[in-house]
């Protein structure tokens, strides 16, 4: 069962730890295994702007590096410095972090949570924002 409001305090408080000096746009992920645990994830931004690294793909590679596989959902939140909880707009993972998580969810089952508060969020299911996705399947 997915704790929506403790994945979303999560993300909310993995967005303070963000560095981005260039674009002053924080995002924040928690990415929810199978099994209960939680990876939060920040984006890092580079001068080089191809090194940057999203929030949610941070999330992933850290949960993966130690050897989790098996996800349930993931929270994201993210807007300009500045901006409080509950203000702005919803932040949707951007294509290049829908396609990791194609690489590693069901995308039946898969839920991404973007929210503004813990009060106001949408959710969808991975298909639902990557349809036709091209997966390893494509490769048999």
């Amino acid at each position: 069962m997915i704790n929506r409001k403790l994945l979303i305090e999560k993300a909310f408080e993995a967005q303070k730890f963000c560095y981005t000096p260039y674009s002053n746009f924080n995002v924040g992920a928690a990415l929810l295994c199978d099994d209960g645990e939680i990876y939060q994830g920040c984006n890092i931004e580079n001068a080089a702007y191809t090194p940057t690294n999203c929030a949610e793909r941070t999330a992933f590679f850290k949960a993966i590096s130690e050897g989790k596989k098996d996800f349930t959902a993931i929270a994201v939140v993210g807007n300009k410095k500045g901006i409080q909880q509950g203000e702005g707009d919803f932040c949707a993972p951007c294509a290049v972090c829908r396609q990791v998580m194609a690489e590693f969810c069901d995308l039946k089952t898969f839920k991404v949570i973007i929210a503004k508060s813990t009060a106001e969020y949408l959710e969808y299911t991975l298909e639902e924002l990557l349809p036709l996705a091209f997966t390893g399947k494509n490769l048999d």
